[in-house]
């Protein structure tokens, strides 16, 4: 017994060193990529020292006397906090993933590599000035010194993991200009506005909804009556400019059904469907814009309407969250500020581009939210071998191969196909090669015969080379109105709703973006892409491009909803948000003559919830014919004040009402992929069906039987409190929004691994949350998949013009990329709690923050 002890005192003993040594060795991993803060660093190719000052939240300020000093330094930085990041995103926008990942990344890469997101990119790179180039060009100096003789660890805790992908041996190719370039495709992509709706509304066609249901009951006009627009004075466009084509304005809707293909037509539907697959392999990077009701806030307030006598801008542009947040906060100061050195802002930049995206100088603000233009179209093409049909007859298809390596496995190969239009992009999806053959219920020409192949190609605004990265110095060095929209006439792509204040108390709004003017329609429906009658005759001008300068009413907010009233020119689109968000916004702002910087913030975290306005004196009001459970759901919305708090209970009792109405109420005749996401177009959807008790939308398909308006109501709330007891106890003071609504910060790649160990070390969370759908504190959820968060403000933003060392600004998660540094996720609970740090703007004030000092030497 005695040795058997004493084997066993051995056997553990060599455990706990095992366990010590891979304790030890993974700390040294884990830590082997932190980044060097204080002391000094050599950095080839610099010209002279460049001083980088952190606050306590690792927020840097980069402080050089030249400009090429400034972004080689701000490349040095981003590298250092976020290299994995930068890597991931140029492989993302390449079509590359598969190198680091494997054979399951293909269908990303195939689609990526059929939209050429990097040939464009490149493209661009040879159009743009030489003050972006050299821009460009000095950052990509910078992130190759940081990455000069790293491998494996030293890089990041990823590219250490990537030996168990089939990519051990992986070393990073230098960066180019073009690695920046591309992360414009990407932002595009996400914020690309109605393309899911486009094909959503063909696709209804070929579903049975029963008799009375009308698929555009689904699709309700922006309610003007009740809604603002965001210039409701009109915009201002430069007199004369604006030239109306044949589709500049909004058709009625017999025209646009008589332009449209058959879309009942079985083999149109089969195309459509292949189109829909292919849009599933797309990435999303900035979160996935296909779902309505997320965009983004901003206002800005005249110096009569802010309690500090200075113009004063929010924004909270509302993206999909991540691990690490998409936004990096810097500080970029030339000392002294002059002709050969001459800027100094602060703001969000995006790791991996150089300058500042969203911030302000020492004279000007700007704030971005999506526009919502339409910007893409689709086309179905008749296709017969290497040619595709026109009404001049057959064209030759463009072609061509690109070849996908493949980690741990064999290279693909793919032809991609490309017609006037623009990719056939339907050739992703694996039906993509069946699509049903045969005539389209369209007579073409003689020529068409019933072996031809459908496909769907995409026309996006995006796939064509533009300056828009010329846009990004100009925004930084604006002084006034007419500098800051020369800079806006550059921002081509993605059309942004940009919101302006300056130093002098002016406030502004410009609309930018290649918006197209179209021969027919208004791109809310696929066209036939033979016949010549569809297309885009040019892109608006920016002049034709809605502005406006000191509004009567002393303030500018958008939220995504239509920049003018229905029927005002210039057309930018049919599918923009129903203003939820920006009438609740508005409704604050007119509460009170003037507001404070505080106020703002408190009014990004407003969590009124617009769509319980109408539904829950409706629900109250039905009989509650016995059910306890449902007198208990009456009961708390009763006393519910509509806020969406983390705390509420009858933000809990409403919102898992409110899925369970709309699965009751839709799910029966819809396909999964149209499944209400309960965002702000179905509020106005149910609205209008309250008013209409007995409409077939009610009624159970599958049932025998009539329900009408109040058999659901009552049932929605019954399974709902079966739900709300199940998941928490049939005692609603226990009944928490927050428990159900949670956010989990989730890595991009390895945090998605479905290996849990590994799924740990770089997730965090999950952390509760207030807020919702649609309401000004956007944490958004999908009431088709569950309450999680899937949406956020992804920053928040006040700066009043008046002391720029006043600014507050707040990230999601934090500065750092790399799991378990200190600032990994130290703003994400400040970021929760609506709560802010300082941002620092002159060198005085940030010197006195600064808790970290590192000196970069030549």
């Amino acid at each position: 017994m005695r040795w058997v002890k004493r084997g066993l005192l051995v056997v553990a003993a060599v455990l706990i060193v095992a366990l010590l040594v891979g304790a030890i060795g993974g700390i040294w991993t884990t830590r082997r990529s932190f980044p060097t803060t204080s002391g000094e660093l050599q950095v080839v190719g610099l010209d002279s020292s460049v001083e980088v000052l952190r606050d306590r939240h690792g927020v840097p300020t980069i402080v050089a006397s030249t400009t090429d000093d400034l972004f080689r330094a701000q490349g040095f930085v981003h590298a250092q906090d976020r290299f994995w990041e930068m890597d991931i995103r140029r492989h993302i926008t390449a079509g590359r993933l598969s190198e680091l990942f494997g054979a399951d990344q293909v269908d990303t890469d195939r689609f990526v590599r059929t939209l050429g997101w990097r040939r464009v990119a490149e493209a661009e790179v040879e159009m743009l000035d030489e003050r972006t180039l050299a821009m460009l060009e000095a950052y990509a100096e910078g992130v190759n010194a940081w990455m000069d003789g790293k491998r494996g660890s030293q890089l990041s805790l990823e590219h250490a993991l990537l030996r168990v992908t089939g990519a051990g041996g992986y070393e990073p190719e230098p960066w180019t200009p073009a690695d920046s370039v591309a992360w414009l495709k990407a932002m595009a992509w996400d914020l690309r506005a109605n393309l899911e709706d486009e094909l959503a509304r063909a696709r209804l066609h070929d579903v049975d909804l029963g008799a009375g249901s009308h698929w555009e009951d689904l699709y309700p006009a922006f309610p003007e009556d009740r809604h603002p627009v965001i210039l409701p004075e009109g915009g201002t466009i430069e007199a004369g400019s604006f030239v109306p084509g044949t589709g500049a304005t909004d058709p009625d809707a017999a025209e646009l059904r008589a332009a449209a293909l058959d879309l009942d037509d079985p083999e149109v539907a089969t195309t459509l469907a292949a189109a829909y697959d292919a849009l599933q392999t797309a990435p999303a990077l900035l979160g996935d814009g296909s779902h309505d009701g997320i965009g983004s806030n901003s206002w800005v307030l005249s110096p009569e309407r802010s309690t500090t006598g200075s113009a004063v801008l929010a924004n909270d542009p509302h993206l999909g969250p991540s691990q690490p947040s998409l936004w990096y906060q810097v500080g970029l100061r030339c000392d002294p500020v002059g002709p050969d050195c001459p800027y100094e802002v602060a703001g969000f930049s995006f790791s991996g581009v150089p300058g500042v995206v969203i911030g302000h100088n020492a004279r000007v603000s700007w704030g971005f939210t999506n526009l919502g233009a339409d910007v893409t179209d689709l086309f179905i093409e008749r296709i017969d071998g290497d040619r595709y049909l026109t009404e001049d007859g057959w064209e030759p298809l463009e072609v061509h191969q690109e070849t996908i390596r493949v980690a741990g496995g064999d290279d693909v190969t793919i032809d991609v196909r490309q017609t006037r239009h623009g990719p056939l992009f339907s050739d992703v999806s694996e039906a993509g090669g069946e699509i049903a053959t045969g005539p389209l219920g369209q007579e073409t020409t003689d020529e068409a015969d019933a072996d031809d192949e459908y496909a769907v190609a995409l026309r996006w605004v995006a796939l064509d080379p533009t300056t828009t990265m010329d846009a990004v110095p100009r925004f930084m060095l604006a002084e006034d109105w007419a500098s800051f929209r020369e800079a806006a006439r550059r921002f081509e792509v993605p059309s942004q709703n940009l919101v302006y204040a300056d130093v002098d108390g002016n406030i502004g709004y410009q609309a930018p973006g290649r918006v197209p003017v179209r021969t027919s329609g208004d791109g809310t429906l696929p066209q036939p892409g033979w016949t010549g009658d569809a297309g885009w005759e040019r892109f608006l001008d920016f002049e034709e491009l809605p502005w406006t300068l000191n509004p009567e009413a002393g303030y500018l907010a958008t939220a995504n909803q239509p920049v003018l009233a229905p029927g005002g020119d210039p057309f930018l689109g049919a599918d923009a948000s129903q203003g939820h968000r920006g009438a609740r916004i508005v409704e604050l702002l007119e509460a009170q003559g003037q507001h404070s910087p505080t106020d703002l913030l408190a009014m990004q975290m407003d969590n009124h919830n617009a769509n319980a306005e109408t539904l829950a004196p409706a629900l109250i009001a039905v009989d509650d014919r016995g059910d306890e459970g449902v007198a208990a759901v009456q009961a708390e919305l009763a006393g519910w004040n509509l806020q969406d708090d983390a705390d509420s209970a009858g933000s809990a009792a409403f919102n898992v009402t409110w899925r369970h109405l709309l699965v009751l109420t839709f799910h029966d005749v819809l396909p999964e992929w149209a499944h209400p996401n309960g965002s702000g177009r179905w509020w106005e959807v149910v609205r209008h069906l309250l008013d209409e008790p007995d409409s077939p939308w009610w009624d159970d398909v599958e049932a025998a039987g009539n329900r009408d308006r109040d058999d659901v109501l009552h049932a929605a709330m019954s399974t709902a409190y079966d739900e709300l007891v199940e998941t928490f106890s049939d005692d609603p003071d226990d009944w928490r929004w927050g428990e159900l609504h949670t956010l989990t910060l989730t890595h991009g790649t390895f945090g998605a691994s479905g290996i849990g160990p590994v799924e740990r070390l770089f997730n965090r969370g999950p952390l509760e949350t207030s807020g919702g759908s649609d309401i000004v504190n956007a944490t958004g959820w999908l009431a088709n998949h569950g309450y999680e968060v899937i949406w956020v403000p992804s920053m928040r933003m006040v700066v009043d013009m008046g002391n720029l060392d006043a600014g507050r600004w707040i990230n999601l998660t934090g500065q750092s990329g790399r799991p378990f540094h200190r600032h990994y996720t130290d703003q994400a609970e400040l970021w929760r709690d609506g709560d802010t740090i300082p941002i620092t703007f002159t060198l005085p004030a940030t010197r006195a923050v600064a808790v970290d000092e590192l000196t970069l030497v030549p």
